[in-house]
């Protein structure tokens, strides 16, 4: 069962009748938040379940992937096996050497630079995050049930992003088997390596993990060759008895708490564990009142009738008792904003404290942005039901990662739209794979007053998005559909309807997107655009290019992998001329890139910040020191595989690296 789902105090059937007789309203937060505390160690299940170790049955296994269910980025496009989520399949082809190796899995960022980009975005409700947020993730499977005893990945290239290790059981639960600290990321690893962390002790049997990765302090892509499961297998009659058992335990904690008080009602615990505040705070008065006969009456008497003026006698001689204010005396504007600074589940356990603080933790306001992407391993149909009651002026959300196994049905999400969608501003469903056509459809019906779309890696097989409904959107200001599959027609109907867009990205659209039409377009209808992410999009040209030179706003381009001519003539000099905002620009692999280009580069870029001409051919060290002393806000400048910065150029950059105070990436580490 799911978190977050049970019927809202007080209310009347008059208000919302159909809720009351969904079953999926009788389910009880706090009870399942209860149950799953009990049951593995953490809230939302991030520690393990402790059981005294079962007879030895089994055999000690170490498999390697067999498939991959899901991932949020991949470095290369899928019909390629360059740079896939697809290479961890299988025994590591490249470990124990270390470099860049095609045949490997990276992802599409490293470091931060993403994050001062002008097309950075802000997290919704960043509350919710953890110490180390998950920038990406990848889930694979393995063929055998085991209980896990070890996972290992073989790194091979800039290691050190992993932060979290999940396990999925039988239970249908995710596990947190392990969990990185800002000690272990402080050294990053120099070389290969085969990276295992001591997992929590766990007896739940599982094949498939869920790997997370934080790239921030990363100095450049990292690389994954293969993953490695290591357990004990188990027998399928155990396996039944135990998930049968789990199972029956779940429901009998379930019941039991739904009949329980709840924790935080009660009074803070004496700290050698014997009695309850008061008896506490006597105690260390040193107070033993005698009582013989009838103790309990003459104590009961003492404390209703003679415990304030006792307290008051033993108070701080010469000063006053200070005046008893409870936290709920404050008025309920200031208490609104305290709860404001919580996390949606510190949020509904204020809500089990008491009737007034019920009141205000369910206060539509603390719902107006909504992120359910730090809690993907609970978020459920069910938990959708139950925010549907609180989030009467919902503004912003985001189910990015949710529902990647059938937790949030389809007809669920459309309910919740159709229902809190109207006033949406902000809308990011990255990675769902609960989407359908249907989905689509009713946010283009729905959302009519979106600024913000985002759609990333939503592709399936075949494409489901229906764009022809998201025509009806008008407002859009930011449209991501990176790694989405969409057709040509339908995109430039939504880039007509939303001339206010400023931020674009359509890296990795698939092969049917003639880009050269797209950005006649864009140079037509959209011309305040502040950043436009063309990353490995096909059929753009130099005559695209021209096209992009009439979007006199932009600040980012990245226009990697995507040209592919012998020269791209005049374009790039008209680029820099008209566009004099820019601050970023990517011309990774962009072969067409010539000595001229760069002469033009380091005369009119005056305002890059981040410039990458990762594999461009014809770079010397000559043009680099050009570029270093005429783009005075330089802070990156990749350099990585350019044929012509020779072995002898390595040392002389890395000296410049400090002159200029400029991260210079290069092929070999310095």
């Amino acid at each position: 069962m799911s978190l977050l789902a049970y019927v809202e105090p007080g209310e009347s059937s008059d208000t919302e009748p159909e809720a009351e007789a969904e079953p999926d309203a009788l389910v009880d937060f706090t009870a399942m938040l209860r149950q799953r505390q009990r049951e593995y160690g953490g809230w939302f299940g991030c520690g393990s379940k402790m059981q005294a170790e079962q007879s030895d049955q089994g055999y000690y296994l170490e498999q390697y992937v067999l498939g991959v269910l899901d991932f949020s980025s991949q470095y290369g496009i899928d019909y390629s096996i360059s740079y896939t989520a697809a290479n961890v399949i299988g025994r590591p082809t490249k470990f124990p050497a270390y470099g860049d190796y095609p045949e490997t899995f990276p992802m599409r960022t490293y470091g931060d630079w993403w994050q001062r980009a002008p097309s950075a975005t802000r997290e919704i409700q960043a509350q919710n995050l953890p110490k180390l947020a998950t920038h990406d993730y990848i889930v694979v499977y393995f063929e055998e049930f085991v209980v896990p005893t070890e996972v290992a990945i073989f790194e091979t290239f800039n290691p050190g992003a992993v932060v979290r290790i999940w396990a999925y059981g039988l239970t249908k639960h995710w596990t947190c088997l392990w969990e990185a600290t800002e000690s272990d990321l402080a050294r990053p690893a120099l070389d290969s390596r085969r990276f295992a962390p001591a997992l929590k002790k766990t007896t739940m049997i599982t094949k498939t993990l869920r790997i997370d990765f934080n790239h921030s302090r990363l100095n450049y892509y990292t690389e994954i060759d293969a993953i490695m499961l290591c357990g004990r297998t188990v027998s399928k009659t155990q396996s039944l008895l135990g998930r049968q058992q789990r199972t029956k335990q779940s429901h009998q904690s379930q019941r039991q708490a739904l009949v329980s008080p709840p924790a935080e009602a009660a009074g803070p615990p004496a700290p050698d564990g014997s009695g309850g505040p008061i008896s506490y705070k006597l105690r260390t008065l040193k107070f033993q009142p005698k009582c013989h006969e009838d103790g309990a009456t003459k104590l009961h008497d003492f404390i209703n009738n003679d415990l304030s003026q006792f307290l008051m006698e033993h108070s701080v001689e010469g000063g006053e008792p200070p005046p008893r204010v409870c936290l709920t005396d404050l008025p309920f504007e200031i208490l609104l904003r305290i709860l404001s600074y919580l996390d949606l589940k510190s949020l509904f356990r204020v809500g089990q404290v008491s009737r007034t603080f019920y009141d205000i933790s369910t206060h539509p306001l603390l719902y107006a942005e909504l992120s359910l992407k730090p809690y993907w391993h609970v978020a459920s149909s069910e938990l959708l039901c139950t925010l549907a009651r609180r989030a009467t002026m919902l503004r912003k959300l985001d189910l990015s990662w949710c529902g990647a196994l059938g937790n949030v049905s389809p007809t669920e999400f459309k309910k919740f739209l159709t229902q809190r969608g109207d006033n949406l501003t902000h809308l990011r469903l990255n990675s769902c794979k609960f989407l359908n056509a249907s989905c689509i459809e009713n946010v283009g019906i729905v959302c009519d007053n979106l600024i913000e779309l985002s759609l990333r890696n939503c592709a399936t097989d075949p494409p489901l998005l229906n764009f022809s409904c998201l025509a009806n959107l008008k407002n859009l200001e930011r449209l991501d559909l990176f790694q989405t599959a969409f057709e040509t027609e339908l995109l430039l109907s939504m880039l007509e309807g939303n001339r206010k867009l400023k931020h674009l990205n359509l890296a990795f659209c698939g092969v049917s997107v003639n880009m050269d039409n797209v950005a006649a377009h864009l140079a037509t209808y959209n011309t305040q655009l502040i950043s436009l992410d063309l990353w490995k999009a096909h059929f753009l040209s130099a005559r695209g290019l021209l096209s992009l030179t009439r979007l006199h706003q932009l600040e980012e381009l990245d226009l990697g992998w995507c040209l592919r001519e012998a020269s791209l003539g005049d374009g790039l000099f008209q680029l820099l001329s008209n566009c004099p905002n820019l601050k970023k620009l990517f011309l990774s692999a962009v072969r067409g890139t010539t000595e001229r280009d760069l002469m033009h580069i380091a005369a009119l870029g005056k305002n890059l910040e981040q410039l990458d001409l990762m594999g461009i051919l014809n770079i010397t060290h000559e043009r680099v020191y050009d570029i270093l002393v005429h783009c005075p806000k330089l802070q990156l400048l990749d350099l990585s595989f350019c044929d012509n910065i020779m072995d002898r150029d390595f040392d002389l950059l890395a000296e410049w690296s400090h002159q200029f105070t400029v991260d210079i990436k290069t092929s070999r580490r310095y």
